[in-house]
Formats: C-alpha cells, sequence, structure tokens
C-alpha cells in the first residue's frame, strides 16, 4: 500500500505519516525507486498511533507503548492508558475549577457598580491554593511496593502496634451504616486491593474503586474481576458528575493534607447524586491538642518507632474536618473505634 493510500484510508495527511516515520513509530518498506510501502502491520501501527494521540499521549510515551504492544504486554499498554485517563480527569478538574473561578470574577464584576481588584485578587488566589493543593500530592509511602504485603498487613498480630486495628470489624459498620439499597452504585475511594468494596459486592451491590496505585489496583482487580477499578486520587476522582449513590474510604484520607481534604470533600460531592451519602474510617483526633498530647505521650512512653511511623500521616483534625462537611450541606454522625481510628457518616441536609 503507498503512503496516498494509506493517508486515504486512515483520513490522515501524508505529511503526518511521514511525520511519524522521522520519529522512528513506524518504519515502512522503501522500495528501489525510493516509494514508501506499507503493510497491514504499518497500517496497524499508525492506527494505534492516532489512536493514542487522539487521547493525548505523548510521541515519547506512544513509542514506549508501541515496544510494549511489540512485545505482546497488553498489562503495560494498559498502564499508560490508565495513567493517561487519570492525567485527563486531573486536567478536567482542574479546568471546571478556573471556569467556575472565571464565572465567581464575572458575577462579582457585575453586582458592583466600582471595581474591588482585592476581591478579585481573593478568588484568583483561592482558585491557585487549590491547584497547587492537588499537584502538590504524591505518594511518598510507595504504595506500589506495599501492594504485595497489604492483606497481611491488615491483618496485624494482637500484641503488635498497628494503625490497621479493628480493621476488619471497621469495614464492617461501614457497610452497615451505608446500608447500601439493590440498584445502588457504590464508590470506594483508595481501595488498595479492595477490602472495603468486596464486602458491598458480596452483597450484590454494583461498585467501582478508585487507588493511585497500579500494584494495589492489580491485586484487588485480581481478587475482584467484577469491579470497575481505575487509576486516580481522591484530589482528582477519574469519574463524571453525579455517578454515584454512595461513597466510602477507608485509611486513605490521612495521607491528605488539611487544604488537600477541602478538596477531597468537594470531589466526594462531585461525583455524588444529590442525595449520595458518605461514610470515611480513618486516623483521626478530637482537636489538635489532643493529636500533641498522644505524640507527647508516645515519646514519654519510649515508644519512638511508632512516633516516627505515625509522624508521616496526616491526621484529620475532626474540629475542622466535620464543619467543612457542614460548609458542603452536610448531617453527620461521628463514632470513635480505638484512640486513633474513627468513622464518620454524612449525609446531605434536606
Amino acid at each position: 500500500m503507498k503512503i496516498n493510500e494509506i493517508a486515504q484510508k486512515l483520513n490522515i495527511s501524508t505529511r503526518a505519516i511521514r511525520f511519524y516515520e522521522e520519529k522512528g513509530l513506524i518504519a515502512p518498506r522503501h522500495a528501489e525507486n525510493q516509494y514508501r510501502h506499507f503493510s497491514e502491520q504499518d497500517v496497524w501501527r499508525l492506527q494505534t498511533i492516532i489512536a493514542l494521540r487522539e487521547v493525548g499521549m505523548t510521541l515519547d510515551d506512544i513509542a514506549k507503548a508501541l515496544n510494549h504492544v511489540d512485545s505482546g504486554n497488553k498489562d503495560l499498554l494498559l498502564d499508560y492508558l490508565e495513567l493517561q485517563r487519570s492525567v485527563m480527569y486531573a486536567q478536567w478538574v482542574e479546568m471546571k475549577q478556573i471556569l467556575f473561578t472565571t464565572d465567581q470574577m464575572i458575577d462579582l464584576l457585575k453586582s458592583n457598580q466600582s471595581i474591588d481588584m482585592a476581591d478579585i485578587f481573593q478568588l484568583a488566589d483561592g482558585s491557585k491554593r487549590l491547584r497547587e493543593a492537588r499537584s502538590a500530592w504524591y505518594d511518598r509511602w510507595n504504595y506500589d511496593h506495599r501492594a504485595e504485603s497489604h492483606d497481611d498487613r491488615v491483618r496485624p498480630k494482637a500484641e503488635e502496634f498497628s494503625i490497621y486495628r479493628d480493621y476488619k470489624e471497621t469495614l464492617e459498620l461501614l457497610v452497615r451504616l451505608i446500608g447500601p439499597r439493590p440498584g445502588e452504585y457504590g464508590l470506594d475511594l483508595g481501595t488498595g486491593t479492595g477490602n472495603l468494596a468486596g464486602l458491598f459486592l458480596h452483597q450484590g451491590i454494583r461498585m467501582a474503586a478508585v487507588d493511585q496505585s497500579r500494584e494495589m489496583l492489580r491485586h484487588c482487580q485480581r481478587k475482584f474481576p467484577s469491579l470497575t477499578a481505575k487509576l486516580g486520587n481522591l484530589l482528582s476522582i477519574p469519574f463524571l458528575d453525579h455517578q454515584f449513590d454512595f461513597l466510602v474510604t477507608s485509611f486513605a484520607l490521612h495521607h491528605l493534607t488539611d487544604e488537600q481534604k477541602t478538596v477531597a470533600v468537594a470531589e466526594m460531592k462531585r461525583v455524588l447524586v444529590p442525595h449520595g451519602r458518605i461514610c470515611i474510617a480513618d486516623l483521626m483526633f478530637a482537636d489538635h491538642e489532643k493529636r500533641e498530647a498522644y505524640f507527647e505521650g508516645m515519646l514519654r512512653d519510649g515508644k519512638l518507632e511508632q512516633h516516627a511511623l505515625l509522624s508521616e500521616f496526616h491526621f484529620t483534625n475532626l474540629s475542622v474536618f466535620l464543619p467543612l462537611l457542614e460548609q458542603h450541606g452536610y448531617l453527620y454522625k461521628h463514632q470513635q473505634i480505638n484512640e486513633l481510628l474513627h468513622v464518620v457518616y454524612a449525609v446531605p441536609m434536606r
């Protein structure tokens, strides 16, 4: 097949085909007369390139993806696509925030006879802080490396210290509090290997799940093949608006700063239907003073390893977090499970 024929077949320009050849993405055979001849394999590669470009993948990433396809590694191509989807959702959420801020500025200017740039600056600064909160998060705990042993770690021995004490009972409590009804669709954020989502699946409830760790999701999908699992995080949930009847998250919120928790609650509300419920289990303290007293007690008792472990986390301050839920229109009830673990159940105000 000649270049003009393949260009017409795939509805792209001959210039684009030559460009992909220059970048080493395709390598058609050159005849003695220097004309390019494209095989069916070349056509397939061009179709793949066009498809991956359509979803915004860079040429470098396309080259890597094609190498994995050539070697028959479907899983790695899937990784690339899932990562691309996660990035696009993050960009989409950020663009929505920019549009919202722009609308606020327009409304402010229309409602005032005089221009107060201090108010405009305040709106812009607030939007900037939200964007920075999203972009500042990264997995400094390296959960990809923890995935293999995760299900063992959530079953600690009675005598050892663990943030996962009362894990099984707490997940079961979340299911009871949500009280899922037939036909509802739920989301598990920070699903890990899917243990909480699995409890809902066992009740016949349709579930989706999100985690930022590819390896955690691989284990999750092996355990629960029917679960819709996506790569992403709590700051840019990779689903469209108003998709879910309820949302649960366990042992995930403590990886977010207070400002990032503000973003996360807004994201939770975005993906829930108007009457959607939220149930959270995580490491929390009633207030800053309670947290400081607990940490001082660990040092006083010589529990240095525990102190170092817990110092890595951003414990939720209930005196800040519960009012945040109220600001977003939720009524809540709170239950303490042990000295670190708390559960918060929230429903929209009627």
